[in-house]
């Protein structure tokens, strides 16, 4: 998607689809009297009528004059813009790239000046435009045969602003950034299983290495064996497929200093071992790799828009199944960092990989830790499908966490961790851990658990199994994975980097 900037000007467009804001009071925006004519000097009616649009996410397509330079308007309302905040506008631009998708449009303007009654400036919009435009426009593509039917993409996008090109489009760019890495997590979350295996995952994180110029390091079976990574191979002892960790790093700095690390779980599909699934929470288990996606798509921005942060990426990536090597209830497995786990649910698989992949996060170097997992169903129950839940042990960074999350418009709320939950976690007849200490809780005793491997060093937890996926088409994109914490892990390094320059 590429943008060009042109004079804040109805007049000389070229382009398939013209956006325009239509705020509740439209002739308060300059230049709309100009539009109206346009149109016979019919608009501001239609628009107090009702027969276009103004409340706040609704749309309404309008043929163009003849002789315009452009087909169609697509007016979009903003409703009471004095209320219209940047996550406001970001969904007002994802809803238009769903209605430009829908109209096969390839080219766009869209018309600044309608967008700037509230407190925007024009390199606000610029961004807001490139990145809802971008997350609205997504679709997965399928593995359907026989359908001749072209799939047209939005390729060329024009603001049209008194605001220089060289305003525009760097603020566009990073918009258009941060809306392809979320995009290709989605890819990666909706990719079956048999596809993205551990290793293809390993493929993809290496391709990324060489785009950026991470350091790259992609450790297999023999060499887990011999660190002795006994949670993440425990996990993999029942597959056919190889597991991997994979370690990206990237050097923001010139030492090798204040690393902040991210952690992925990367469980590429899972049947929950001999604690197996139903046959209906079976399904959709491909997707149980979004940390994984979450943490590469960051990893995407972060060699994008190169922040002075040091920054460690580690994915444990396996598949869990059933077989006759497959591990069970009631075994005792050590971990990497030397604890001994008695396992009493082999479906609370995601926190044993995320053991070990915290460990070697902190013997690379990390002085900070995130790690993002779609862990428990009990932080759907908690919290629902819109809201990722967090633990912490360090209020400076979470706070530091939360302003990141407040930017990009991602919902996070934290729950407790106390210590008579450690103590539940900690309790075992034959082991240092139990990785399942009961129902009740489920999301926090999940996130402790990996706590445990974090110990002091200031740490979040990110349980995203109601976010990663959506059932149905929602604000910013399609059914399907969503590519949450993307923007907010890369928002959280950038807002570190700012905060260590100051």
């Amino acid at each position: 998607m590429e943008v060009n900037v042109q004079k804040n000007s109805l007049e000389g467009i070229t382009t398939d689809v013209l956006i325009v804001g239509v705020p509740k009071h439209p002739e308060h925006v300059e230049g709309w009297d100009r539009l109206d004519a346009l149109f016979g000097e019919a608009l501001t009616g239609w628009v107090r009528s009702g027969d276009v649009a103004s409340g706040r996410f609704e749309y309404t397509r309008v043929p163009a004059m003849p002789n315009a330079g452009f087909s169609r308007v697509l007016f979009t309302g903003l409703g009471n813009d004095k209320t219209l905040d940047a996550d406001d506008l970001r969904k007002v631009f994802a809803g238009a790239g769903k209605e430009l998708r829908k109209m096969k449009a390839e080219s766009a303007s869209v018309w600044t000046a309608s967008f700037t009654s509230g407190d925007f400036e024009d390199a606000d919009i610029a961004f807001a435009a490139a990145e809802g435009l971008g997350l609205g426009t997504y679709a997965f593509e399928d593995y359907k045969t026989g359908s001749n039917e072209k799939q047209v993409e939005l390729r060329e996008v024009t603001l049209l602003s008194d605001a220089g090109a060289d305003v525009i489009r760097p603020a566009f760019g990073v918009g258009r950034v941060y809306a392809d890495a979320v995009n290709e997590a989605r890819d990666l979350v909706n990719t079956p299983g048999n596809i993205l295996t551990a290793t293809a995952m390993a493929d993809y994180a290496a391709r990324l290495a060489e785009q950026y110029g991470f350091v790259i390091e992609v450790l297999g079976r023999a060499e887990m064996e011999e660190l002795g990574m006994g949670a993440i191979l425990a996990v993999n002892q029942g597959s056919a497929e190889e597991p991997r960790l994979i370690v990206l790093k990237y050097e923001g700095t010139d030492k090798w200093e204040d690393v902040v690390g991210l952690v992925g779980k990367g469980i590429t599909f899972d049947t929950g071992g001999y604690s197996l699934k139903t046959k209906t929470g079976i399904v959709g288990m491909k997707g149980d790799m979004g940390g994984a996606a979450a943490v590469l798509g960051a990893m995407r921005i972060i060699g994008e828009l190169r922040p002075k942060k040091n920054v460690v990426a580690v994915i444990a990536s396996t598949d869990n199944m059933i077989s006759g090597t497959a591990f069970k209830p009631d075994d005792v497995i050590t971990s990497l960092s030397g604890k001994t786990i008695e396992v009493l649910n082999t479906d609370a698989e995601g926190r044993l990989v995320l053991a070990d992949a915290v460990t070697y996060a902190k013997q690379s170097g990390a002085d900070y830790l995130v790690d993002v997992a779609t862990l428990t169903g009990g932080v759907i129950t908690a919290l629902g499908y819109d809201k990722t839940g967090a633990l912490t042990n360090n209020e400076g960074f979470f706070e530091t966490f939360l302003e990141a999350a407040s930017e990009t418009g991602e919902f996070v709320w934290r729950l407790p961790l106390t210590e008579s939950d450690r103590k539940r976690i900690r309790k075992s007849d034959v082991a240092d851990l139990n990785n399942s200490p009961g129902s009740d809780g489920h999301m926090i005793f999940g996130g402790g658990f990996v706590g445990e491997f974090a110990e002091d060093t200031p740490w979040i937890h990110l349980d995203i199994a109601g976010t990663s996926g959506a059932s149905s088409a929602h604000d910013l994109g399609p059914k399907g994975g969503t590519g949450v914490m993307v923007r907010t892990l890369a928002a959280l390094v950038d807002l570190m980097a700012e905060e260590a320059g100051e």
